[in-house]
């Protein structure tokens, strides 16, 4: 039977960049898609699939508070400089669940750079869609 108190609080999500927790981040997603490609085989109308690639994407959305990420993301368009790329740890933490869970997410390269967002009365959030080619379980959730 489903223990409802061990279900899982957003509340206590945490998202880490440069060992730094990113208080203004309000919500963060990240998966991996499995890319395949169909095989027909003969003697059956079945497809089979055979995995031939992997792509991790995600998101992070936060109150805007500075513009360190602008400025970071942004150095791609200074043609002498490269690509901003980094790591992110994304943590949930609820104190009623089974234990941490923390993913480390590995090449995290942002998709675009948020220059400026407002709504007038409203509260400025920024969203920042990346990409990642990698990720590790740092801690894992188990049922006692």
């Amino acid at each position: 039977m489903l223990d409802s108190t061990r279900v899982i609080n957003g509340t206590y999500g945490y998202v880490y960049y440069d060992g730094r927790w990113l208080t203004n981040i309000k919500s963060a997603e990240a998966s991996v898609e499995v890319t395949k490609e169909e095989i027909k085989r003969s003697g059956t109308r079945w497809t089979a699939h055979k995995v031939t690639g992997l792509s991790g994407t995600g998101t992070i959305t936060g109150y805007k508070v500075t513009s360190e990420f602008v400025e970071l993301i942004g150095q791609i368009a200074d043609d002498t400089q490269g690509t901003f790329a980094t790591e992110l740890i994304l943590k949930l933490e609820d104190p009623e669940s089974y234990g941490a869970y923390r993913v480390r997410l590995k090449g995290v390269t942002f998709d675009k750079i948020p220059l400026m967002n407002f709504e007038v009365g409203s509260i400025v959030e920024e969203e920042l869609p990346f990409n990642f080619t990698g990720y590790e379980l740092m801690d894992k959730l188990v049922a006692e």
